[in-house]
């Protein structure tokens, strides 16, 4: 299969995902197998919404028009242009994907298939119902892909390489088992938020949909932010406000009121919304419901903090870093970790 054949049909497979982006999805005609698919892929979103409550209406339709957007046929293009495509054979790759959020692997699929390899894959039982439902519509806009693309339930067998991601904890287990093939290896990561105190109202509610979007569950959702010293919270607060129905969502609000239970029996001092914690604290990884805060006299001082300890972080959002509002929409080219997935992908030989 050639390359264009390959970009074509993801970008084929961003325009049926377009029509899920809104609310009361409408089946456009223009679309290729869209009266075979289209009500399938309703009913996909219905299951997985039922199946893991952390994925509402609201987060599906956010991740269906963040992939749809991300791919049209010039960003995959602008993507691909960085990186030379040579006639190789053909690996099986096993990817082992997180469930996290709503198709948090779809990246690694798309990697491993436009670069012409083959994917294996082992999703996570908390995301499952998705991607294999896009894997049968890409196969059906380009049948080339049928013998690309395989899932597994059981023991991964028969593969050259591994992407995987998950937690600290697995990550030493696939370290152990996984070590000898060529790897790729994710562990827990953060996205964090440097203020100065001059932010915009308007900024600090785009501030608000990278701490709030998917629960804060996301590796690219800001779970830290550093403040000038004597920071006034108030305009902070009130940029969070545009999230308060988050409350009303069963899940959510229990970890709230667990986490603020505990940290209020261990005498620890909190700033509270009702909605959201914040609390002051060095580390990264914040509870669900829990930003952490640090304060600053001197930026330059965070940088070289951040930069010391780079492998716990996975983004930095400010005015000089990814703009707020976007750190749940990364380009192709944002590498999770800043590991170059198609780099490694394309030197297998």
């Amino acid at each position: 299969m050639q390359l264009q054949q390959r970009i074509n049909a993801f970008s084929t497979l961003g325009r049926f995902l377009d029509q899920f982006g809104e609310e009361n999805a409408e089946m456009k005609q223009d679309i290729p197998f869209n009266s075979e698919f289209f009500f399938g892929m309703q009913q996909r979103l219905q299951e997985a919404q039922h199946h893991n409550g952390w994925f509402t209406p609201e987060n599906l339709r956010f991740a269906c028009k963040s992939w749809s957007e991300a791919l049209s046929e010039s960003q995959i293009k602008t993507w691909l242009s960085a990186y030379t495509f040579n006639n190789t054979p053909s690996k099986t790759i096993a990817v082992i994907m997180a469930g996290n959020i709503p198709l948090v692997g779809f990246h690694d699929f798309l990697s491993v298939l436009i670069s012409g390899h083959r994917f294996l894959g082992k999703l996570s039982s908390n995301d499952k119902q998705l991607l294999p439902y896009l894997a049968s519509y890409l196969v059906a806009v380009e049948p080339e892909f049928d013998e690309m693309i395989t899932f597994s339930e059981g023991k991964l067998q028969d593969f050259d390489a591994v992407i995987a991601t998950g937690s600290d904890n697995t990550a030493r287990y696939f370290e152990y088992y996984f070590g000898k093939y060529p790897h790729i290896i994710r562990k827990n990561r953060n996205a964090v938020a440097i203020l100065t105190g001059d932010e915009t109202q308007e900024q600090l509610e785009h501030l608000a949909n990278d701490i709030f979007r998917y629960f804060g569950l996301g590796c690219r959702n800001v779970s830290k932010i550093y403040v000038p010293q004597g920071y006034n919270f108030d305009s902070f607060f009130k940029a969070m406000y545009s999230w308060k129905d988050i409350i009303y969502n069963t899940k959510y609000i229990n970890n709230y009121d667990y986490n603020k239970a505990v940290y209020l029996m261990s005498g620890m001092d909190l700033l509270d919304n009702e909605f959201l914690l914040l609390k002051n604290d060095t580390g990264f990884s914040s509870p669900i419901s829990v930003v952490f805060w640090e304060s600053y006299t001197d930026v330059s001082a965070v940088r070289k903090t951040l930069n010391a300890q780079d492998d716990y972080i996975q983004c930095i959002v400010s005015k000089d870093d990814i703009p707020f509002g976007e750190a749940q929409t990364p380009r192709l080219w944002d590498y999770a970790d800043g590991v170059d997935t198609l780099t490694f992908l394309l030197k297998l030989s």
